[in-house]
């Protein structure tokens, strides 16, 4: 028995010793690469679901008989802008001279080397899924009264000039990036850069017929019922799990136990501060309105998460939770304020991914010692500003040459009949 009692402790010992150097062990060049390489592959697989996810929040949002053309948009976009990004996007982005303003205008080719860490081909892949998504964003804002066609030439810019040079300026080693500015993993660079290209889509389209009374007045929003609020939250529940990709994935590596562990904290923070931003939305409407209102409440998740992207790192669950809060706060409240000025945003896009953004990029310096609030400032105003400046400048064009909206016999009849010819629902309100 002691025999027996000697050999199982020696047996556990000699596990202890061999868990313990392979802990102490640091992975090989190789291994880095592959778990790297995965890590990208993994994170926009993710992202790629956020596809679905926006196809479905604007689906839910808008009316009945414009959800073919939603449908339509969205895989339109997702497939121009990818084409559009490997053309000229990313070396644009990524071929950025140290403090410069743009890189060239040229195909993406694989420069795959064992010393840059990870494939070449993964990390395109995990790049282009931004640039979608922040196309994405202006799509639901300019629903309902938007021709496809244009819209399309839109995402072709926004993938090949706007995003990928604003975007340059900080993660291509731009003039932001080496001004001390910081944005992980874009709340400033992807969603409020998408929500001031959308403000401007807004801007120039005007209003939906309707909307708001001649000189300005709010309308009931009965005639604009969304068409289906389970799709609007499976959408939202889409957009919170690829959040994990977009997020998590951003640390840009995986191949070491710091990596690993820093995307599994990012993880956390991002799914506290969404969690944070939905209960305020359903607290808001209910002490407000009397009701709890389900589209603040996902509206209020999507804002959290917006809000923490800036920044889901550094800080501690509690501030995650704060910081999402307070996006959701900032969301309601800017959604009135639109509403009030008579910008008709369908889906809210521009509170919840501009408004939200920027708060939660101005706040990083609160966890983030390496930042300043005025670095922080200067970063999202040049980024806002030059994403709705060339924004306005491309919807513009396009209203006097080839026509932006449709007309108004064909909005009374619905987006799905007069551009895809589709019907999506044959019941209608």
């Amino acid at each position: 028995m002691k025999k027996l009692t000697f050999i199982f402790l020696g047996c556990i010992f000699a596990i202890f010793l061999n868990v313990n150097s392979f802990a102490q062990t640091t992975m090989s060049q190789e291994g880095q690469y592959i778990f790297n390489s995965l890590g990208f592959y993994i994170g926009g697989v993710l992202v790629a679901f956020m596809a679905a996810g926006f196809c479905m929040l604007e689906s839910g949002l808008v009316t009945t008989k414009s959800v073919s053309t939603i449908a339509a948009k969205n895989i339109g976009k997702f497939a121009i802008c990818s084409l559009i990004f490997f053309l000229v996007g990313y070396n644009l982005a990524y071929g950025v001279p140290e403090g410069g303003f743009m890189g060239s205008f040229s195909i993406w080719t694989d420069t795959t080397d064992a010393e840059t860490g990870y494939s070449g081909y993964s990390d395109w892949f995990f790049q282009t899924m931004f640039v979608c998504a922040t196309a994405s964003i202006v799509s639901g804002a300019v629903a309902e009264r938007i021709k496809i066609w244009p819209f399309f030439i839109f995402a072709a810019i926004m993938a090949g000039v706007i995003y990928p040079i604003s975007m340059g300026w900080q993660w291509g080693g731009g003039w932001l990036a080496t001004s001390g500015f910081s944005d992980f993993a874009g709340s400033t660079l992807v969603h409020a850069c998408g929500g001031a290209a959308a403000l401007a889509g807004v801007i120039v389209l005007g209003a939906r017929e309707g909307r708001f009374g001649r000189r300005g007045e709010k309308r009931s929003m009965q005639p604009f019922a969304a068409s289906s609020i389970p799709l609007v939250t499976l959408g939202t529940f889409l957009l919170w799990f690829g959040w994990f990709g977009f997020n998590g994935f951003s640390q840009l590596a995986m191949g070491t136990f710091d990596d690993v562990n820093a995307i599994s904290k990012i993880a956390v923070n991002t799914h506290l501060a969404g969690a944070a931003g939905t209960v305020t939305g359903a607290a808001l409407t209910r002490l407000i309105g009397g009701k709890t209102d389900i589209v603040m409440m996902l509206n209020g998740a999507l804002a959290g998460l917006v809000a923490i992207t800036a920044e889901p790192l550094t800080p501690g669950p509690i501030t995650a939770m704060i910081i999402g809060s307070i996006g959701a706060v900032i969301m309601y409240y800017g959604t009135k304020l639109l509403e009030n000025l008579g910008l008709d945003d369908v889906v809210g896009a521009i509170p919840v991914h501009m408004f939200a953004g920027i708060f939660g990029t101005l706040v990083v310096p609160l966890t983030n010692a390496d930042t300043s609030f005025g670095t922080q400032f200067i970063g999202v105003i040049s980024v806002c500003v030059f994403s709705f400046a060339l924004s306005w400048i491309t919807f513009s064009t396009l209203k006097s040459t080839v026509g932006l909206r449709i007309s108004r016999a064909a909005e009374k009849q619905g987006t799905d009949k007069a551009e895809v010819g589709v019907i999506a629902y044959s019941i209608r309100d």
